[in-house]
Formats: C-alpha cells, sequence, structure tokens
C-alpha cells in the first residue's frame, strides 16, 4: 500500500510541549495513519553543501534553538535510526551524490513534529538534508526521485513553513495582509497542481518576497508536492497564519 505524504508547518518549537491546535492536529494525524516502517524527514533546518542523509543507528536531539523555556531543552525523542533507509535514499537518488552522515541527528523541525505525531518513537527516523547551493527546481526533482519509497512503507514528512519571516514577526496570534495574500495564493495553486508556478514563487510577486525571505521553511514543501501521484487527495489542516508572518498550513497527500 502506498504511504501518505505530509507537510508540517512547525512554527515554533513551543508546539513540541504545548497542547495547542496546533500539536492536537499532529497527534491526530499520527493516529489516522497506516503505522509506518520508517520515517523521512526533511527538515528546514538543516541545510548543507551537497545532499546528506543520516546514517546512524541512534541519532541526538539536537536542541538549534536558544531564548526558550528550560522544559524544551530537557524533551528527547530517542527514535532509532536507520542506516538501511539512508543507503537505500543513497542508491534511489540519481541526480545528485548522497552522503552519509553520522554527526547530525534529529533537529527540532524533525522532532518538534514527531513526538507529537508518533509520541512512542518507535518508528526509525532519517533525516535528509537541504543543499543549499541548489535553486528550488533542483529540490523538487530530487523529490520526485523519492517517490518509490512510498511503496516500501517509508512516511515522507517535510517540515517547515510556506510563510516564514522571522524579521518581522510579532508575538501575537495575527496575519499581516501580505502573509494573508500569498498564503491563499499558495492554496489556489497547491489545489490546482500548478507545480510549476509554486516552484518559481519569487515571479510571484511582493507578498511572496515578503513572505519567503530565505527559502529554507519552503523547500520541505516542494519535497512533499513532488511526491504528489495524480490520483492522490489533498487534505489541508492546520491552514492558519499566526504570529504575523509564519504559515502552520499542513498538507496530507493520499
Amino acid at each position: 500500500m502506498k504511504t501518505p505524504v505530509l507537510f508540517i508547518g512547525h512554527g515554533s518549537p513551543l508546539n513540541a510541549i504545548e497542547n495547542n491546535e496546533f500539536s492536537r492536529a499532529w497527534a491526530q494525524v499520527g493516529k489516522s495513519l497506516p503505522h509506518p516502517k520508517a520515517i523521512l524527514c526533511v527538515s528546514a533546518h538543516w541545510e548543507t553543501a551537497g545532499t546528506h542523509v543520516t546514517a546512524m543507528e541512534h541519532p541526538r536531539t539536537i536542541h538549534d534553538f536558544y531564548g526558550f523555556p528550560k522544559p524544551l531543552y530537557q524533551v528527547k525523542y530517542p527514535a532509532p535510526g536507520s542506516p538501511d533507509l539512508a543507503r537505500l535514499v543513497q542508491k534511489t537518488v540519481r541526480s545528485a551524490q548522497v552522503w552519509l552522515d553520522e554527526e547530525w541527528g534529529l533537529d527540532h523541525g524533525a522532532w518538534a513534529v514527531l513526538c507529537r505525531m508518533f509520541p512512542d518513537a518507535d518508528i526509525p527516523v532519517v533525516q535528509l538534508s537541504l543543499d543549499r547551493t541548489k535553486d528550488p527546481a533542483f529540490h523538487y526533482e530530487l523529490g520526485k526521485e523519492l517517490k518509490a519509497l512510498r511503496n516500501e512503507g517509508v512516511l515522507i514528512v517535510g517540515s517547515g513553513n510556506m510563510v516564514h519571516n522571522l524579521g518581522v514577526m510579532a508575538w501575537q496570534d495575527m496575519a499581516f495582509d501580505w502573509a494573508l495574500e500569498f498564503h491563499e495564493k499558495l492554496r489556489q495553486l497547491i489545489l490546482a497542481g500548478d507545480h510549476d508556478a509554486i516552484i518559481r514563487y519569487r515571479e510571484l510577486g511582493e507578498a511572496a518576497r515578503l513572505s519567503i525571505p530565505t527559502n529554507e521553511h519552503y523547500l520541505p514543501m516542494l519535497y512533499v508536492l513532488a511526491l504528489q501521484d495524480k490520483d492522490d487527495q489533498i487534505t489541508i489542516f492546520t491552514d492558519k497564519v499566526t504570529l504575523g508572518s509564519i504559515s502552520m498550513r499542513s498538507l496530507r497527500i493520499g
């Protein structure tokens, strides 16, 4: 059976420990999924030169943020790794050399979401890095190459945010007009299946420029959309812009 694909708008690391609309939705989605054999996560928070995949048996929990309450730094997500899946990813991807990594682990783009979806931490997790030297089309095409993993019981999760501008973020539950404008434009393009326009987001005007000043949080969505088959249904959830400039929209494909 073909495994669904997820894009999670992960937002603040505090969603890992807070009981809120986002963490509850992630938990519900985790319960609704067929139990995966393994998880491959593409997180906004692992950028590299070249493409890397974690290949250790026991990935560490990385607290890659600062200024948050102490309980957040005490969270551990002791999911096992999967060197076998890492080697399968390496073998499956043909458009780029994939390097096996023994140093990284699980950053908060992965564990802050997965600890709510799969709190038992009993599913092997592997992370795939974002090659910061490549353009959006490269990431979309690399995502396409991962399709075969859906037939191997692997749940592929992209973790980022469709709108992500920390420079103007407001610590309140509100949304700037330009963030809402681009958020809605993306919804229309996603439902229409216009992936080309989504890849060429820089051509979508000022709202796009403000919404994506840097694209590391946007790129994981391209991997997920690239995995969509024609018969796949798209379900949108946690469809909200908050903190002024952060889209929490999440997608399930299939």
